[in-house]
């Protein structure tokens, strides 16, 4: 995590189906359980142990677990 407790905002989501790359930014209150591909359509949803799709197909893990504050598992 960046200084002064700071979450990063944008990540990069790739999907696993067919490799569409978006940026996005991530809400900062919630874990996003559900993304839709821009590129084939797919319903993405987490990896099991993970808590949000940006934390399975994101480059950076999503807010509420940069702030070790993930309520979701």
């Amino acid at each position: 995590m960046p200084a002064d407790n700071i979450p990063i905002l944008e990540s990069i989501l790739t999907c696993p189906c067919c490799g569409y790359v978006k940026r996005e930014i991530m809400p900062t209150d919630a874990c996003q359980f559900y993304y839709e591909c821009n590129g084939c359509r797919s319903l993405l949803r987490p990896i099991p142990g993970d808590c949000c799709v940006f934390c399975s197909f994101g480059t950076v893990k999503c807010p509420p677990v940069q702030m070790q504050s993930c309520r979701c598992g």
